[in-house]
């Protein structure tokens, strides 16, 4: 089932499957800014990564000596939420462990995501309750895809991405399977614009740990539309488009891939949360469209 939120500058959808985000449509511009999810390219607009982001070596965990299997991202995005609250201008989504969920991740969770429109910004909001007796092990991230050309009468190489402080990072590489490998190459020295080409995601995602910015924007050099991507305390980010296709991802995340010399056991794993009984966690990201 497809939601729709409005107020007077944007309209957004978001579909019970996945909680995922769908389109947000500036009204003054007439613009659309997310993916059309050309399935040519890749079909998906926004995932929810929950309770894992990336992929696991072997597809498998470990948790007490058991063990577990899930696909890349967790299984978050293709469960169907439950619309548990809704107002003019916020819609909240939750998934609840079940008999399903508990045989590939042995934890019981509540799981919302809440979609808050203010004015011309999207807030994003992901709240993890562990409803369990026992400390729960987890990951959240984000996978939005937004439209590179925005606009009539530009290129995807018009555009670059602006960050909010100059960076010296490098971009972790990642194996034909899909974990981290042991060295970052260069990305950014002293600097906060990227241009953004095809080519840069030939070798898929820029993963990036570590980042002193809290936002990321998608400007160009022939017009004034763009976005602004802010976020915080997320430790990892990914940049990413399919090969050749007209969009790029901004992914905060809490929570990465194994990497090739992960043991496996869940509570060694990299960037991983913890959670006490009853505990809540939250993080939230935000676009501003202009």
């Amino acid at each position: 089932m497809i939601y729709q939120l409005s107020n007077e500058f944007l309209s957004i959808s978001i579909a019970s499957l996945g909680a995922e985000l769908q389109s947000i449509f500036h009204k003054e511009h007439k613009l659309e800014y997310m993916w059309n999810a050309n399935p040519a390219f890749w079909s998906k607009k926004s995932p929810v990564l929950f309770p894992i982001v990336g992929g696991l070596k072997n597809n498998t965990y470990r948790f007490e000596g058991k063990p577990y299997h899930l696909s890349r991202h967790g299984f978050a995005r293709e469960r169907n939420f439950e619309v548990t609250d809704q107002t003019d201008n916020s819609i909240t989504f939750t998934l609840v462990a079940d008999d399903d969920t508990l045989q590939v991740y042995p934890f019981h969770f509540r799981f919302s995501v809440i979609y808050t429109l203010v004015q011309n910004n999207l807030q994003v909001t992901y709240e993890v309750i562990n409803a369990g007796n026992e400390k729960m092990y987890f990951s959240v991230g984000a996978h939005p895809a937004f439209t590179v050309p925005l606009a009539e009468g530009s290129a995807f190489t018009d555009h670059y991405l602006l960050f909010s402080d100059d960076e010296t990072v490098g971009k972790w590489p990642l194996s034909p399977e899909g974990l981290i490998e042991t060295a970052p190459l260069s990305l950014l020295e002293n600097e906060n614009t990227l241009p953004l080409t095809k080519e840069l995601f030939y070798g898929d995602a820029l993963v990036i740990k570590g980042l002193k910015s809290n936002s990321i924007s998608i400007l160009n050099h022939k017009n004034e539309h763009g976005l602004k991507f802010s976020y915080s305390n997320f430790p990892f980010m990914g940049i990413w488009s399919f090969k050749d296709a007209d969009f790029v991802c901004i992914e905060p995340w809490c929570g990465i891939a194994d990497s090739v010399n992960a043991s496996g056991d869940i509570r060694e794993k990299e960037g991983i949360n913890i959670l006490s009984s009853n505990e809540v966690f939250t993080r939230s990201w935000s676009i501003e469209l202009f």
